[in-house]
């Protein structure tokens, strides 16, 4: 679209929707035959504006952090608490920048209405230490504000005694035609 947002799409079809209700009065006033036309094309533009103004709202590119691995969201009370699952082989650097993803990911206004000022998102591997056995880990937490969707003093937390569990990546690389 040329480097235009919708809400500014929007702005001009409004102006372009004041216009024509302008001129749909002018030919009420003055009995011109295309004047129940001008209604018409009137409504119509009211519709086409309002439906560009909310898309304009809703549809928004969340920023992406580099060495941010996909997560998982497991739990969410829909205000201020939230778990995510990431994979046990997540290094500390990779867990930062997920859950600093999981803070621009999961941000909405309407978190603020239930009464906290920040949200608190914590991070969790699964491990298995038996045969049928899962065993949670919280590895970290992070805890972005609720008043504004760029936080940039949130600060993370990694707990490096929960990473000292999780499973060593094998360094070893498997050996071919064996």
């Amino acid at each position: 679209m040329f480097g235009l947002s919708l809400v500014t799409i929007a702005i001009w079809s409004g102006y372009f929707t004041l216009f024509s209700a302008a001129l749909m009065v002018l030919g009420l006033l003055l009995k011109w035959g295309i004047r129940f036309r001008l209604v018409g094309i009137t409504g119509f533009m009211g519709v086409l504006t309002g439906g560009l103004f909310a898309l304009g709202l809703g549809l928004h590119d969340r920023p992406q952090i580099p060495g941010a691995v996909k997560f998982t969201r497991v739990f969410d009370s829909g205000a201020s608490q939230v778990v995510i699952v990431v994979p046990a082989t997540i290094t500390e650097t990779a867990l930062d920048a997920t859950l600093r993803q999981a803070a621009v990911d999961l941000y909405s206004s309407g978190r603020l209405s239930q009464g906290e000022s920040t949200m608190t998102i914590r991070a969790r591997a699964l491990l298995h230490p038996a045969p049928g056995v899962s065993q949670p880990v919280y590895l970290g937490q992070v805890k972005p504000s609720l008043l504004s969707p760029t936080d940039n003093e949130m600060v993370v937390e990694i707990d490096h005694d929960q990473f000292a569990r999780l499973p060593k990546p094998s360094t070893s690389a498997p050996s071919a035609g064996a």
